[in-house]
């Protein structure tokens, strides 16, 4: 199938270009032609300013249902984390799909084309696999399907409740009792057109340490993504040096886990030396600012680890929010109020945060650029709304990260595909109704 879309303005990674004509066919980019200006006959106009379509890097679908409740009163990280097992605990097959089609159908309105799925939720309650032991798994991926965006399936290895601890009897339902069992039931989930498989290591307290190199060896023969929750909270950092007398980020490097198709998602409270290892060995750090905040994290350092020589990614994780442009304008005004001075990333620097390398990521190598041979996804974002009329269309990605939110999203395209056209998402008809829907129906 040929579609042209014609947009009013682009991003072209470097600058923006007025006028510009994206040729796709069969999903990907054929040509870019510049200098046109209006659509050429049969085009679909892209009215605003059109992105590479945007990476979530890091989702917990589930967690969507807890928007609004835990923000009630006070507390930590770990009083939150009772309330999330809330939740996991009343997941079936059926729920799980419909609150997580919905989620996405949320990402594709605030101009997601892919999202990875940090998928722990393996099990029914107590431990005990489904009929189809990925029936949960192959919901998320059905999901994606029918809101219209890519995913990468994280598939999550989660052991224990700590360092020698047994599973809780909320995380019987993670835990596949051995790295080695994770192993074969993750091998059985099979890659589709908008679906890729990866790994993950929910964390070094969940994933005992002479079990770190199974994953990590899963993720190497199959050359797919690995992904880890790391040094979110220093409660972990202070257990992790009392049961194996280092970090967890060197505990990680120790077992092979490090390294160029791995992704560090927090990285939030690192010594020198983690930052070094993390850079040297190429491992992108996937940034979750609106969660990090929403919890008390902390602010990670990441100036330094890109210093280093780790790319960077944003998620929106917990979902307090569902946003890359406020993912993206919270990690640099966040280094801001840190260090008390601004102008850490250019919004060109940020935007890639949010595209190329977040696809990169979730291995997805050729999406997140509008060039020839691209994947076909783009996000446009309104420059007539009430957060972005006045700028030149030429600061077009500065008004993007600093000014518009997801709600300026106009227009997604997947793969050629047109999923959110003028506001509105084209497969599922009403996406508040079916995230009210599917939220209450896990209430309790």
């Amino acid at each position: 199938m040929q579609v042209t879309y014609w947009a009013e303005h682009a991003w072209l990674g470097t600058h923006v270009e007025p006028g510009v004509a994206i040729e796709t066919t069969d999903g990907r980019i054929t040509a870019v032609r510049t200098e046109v200006p209006s659509p050429p006959p049969g085009a679909v106009a892209l009215r605003g300013l059109t992105l590479p379509g945007m990476a979530n890097s890091h989702s917990h679908a589930f967690h969507r249902a807890l928007r609004g409740r835990t923000q009630v009163g006070s507390g930590t990280f770990w009083t939150w984390r009772d309330v999330m097992y809330g939740v996991a605990d009343r997941l079936t097959p059926d729920s799980y799909f419909a609150l997580a089609r919905a989620t996405y159908a949320e990402m594709a309105l605030a101009g997601i084309s892919c999202v990875g799925e940090f998928h722990y939720v393996h099990h029914a309650p107590g431990g005990t696999p489904y009929a189809d032991p990925n029936a949960m798994g192959e919901a998320l991926i059905a999901a994606a399907a029918e809101a219209g965006v890519r995913i990468t399936l994280l598939d999550t290895a989660y052991l224990s409740a700590g360092f020698g601890q047994a599973p809780n009897h909320h995380q019987l339902r993670f835990s596949d009792g051995t790295a080695d069992a994770w192993a074969e039931r993750a091998a059985a989930l099979k890659p589709a057109g908008h679906a890729r498989i990866g790994a993950a290591v929910h964390s070094v307290r969940a994933v005992p340490a002479d079990q770190l190199a199974t994953v990590a060896g899963w993720a190497k023969d199959r050359e797919a993504p690995l992904h880890v929750h790391l040094s979110e909270q220093t409660a972990e950092n202070d257990a992790c040096q009392a049961a194996h007398g280092r970090t967890p980020t060197q505990l990680l490097a120790d077992h092979g886990v490090l390294g160029p198709r791995t992704s560090a998602v927090h990285a939030t409270h690192l010594t020198d030396e983690d930052i070094s290892l993390l850079g040297g060995a190429g491992s992108t750090i996937c940034m979750c600012p609106t969660t990090e905040r929403d919890l008390a994290d902390g602010i990670g350092p990441a100036v330094r680890l890109q210093r280093a020589g780790s790319p960077l990614s944003l998620g929106s994780d917990s979902h307090a929010v569902i946003d890359l442009l406020e993912e993206a304008r919270a990690m640099e005004l966040d280094e801001r109020l840190r260090s008390r001075t601004r102008g850490h990333w250019t919004a060109a620097a940020l935007l890639r945060a949010a595209t190329e390398d977040g696809h990169a990521s979730l291995g997805w190598g050729d999406a997140g650029r509008i060039e020839p041979g691209a994947l076909a996804d783009l996000t446009t974002v309104a420059l007539d709304s009430v957060r972005t009329a006045g700028p030149s269309p030429r600061h077009g990605a500065e008004t993007a990260v600093f000014a518009a939110t997801g709600a300026d999203v106009r227009h997604t395209v997947v793969g050629g595909r047109h999923v959110v056209r003028d506001g509105v998402h084209q497969l599922v008809p009403d996406v508040p109704r079916a995230l009210a829907d599917s939220i209450a129906a896990l209430s309790g």
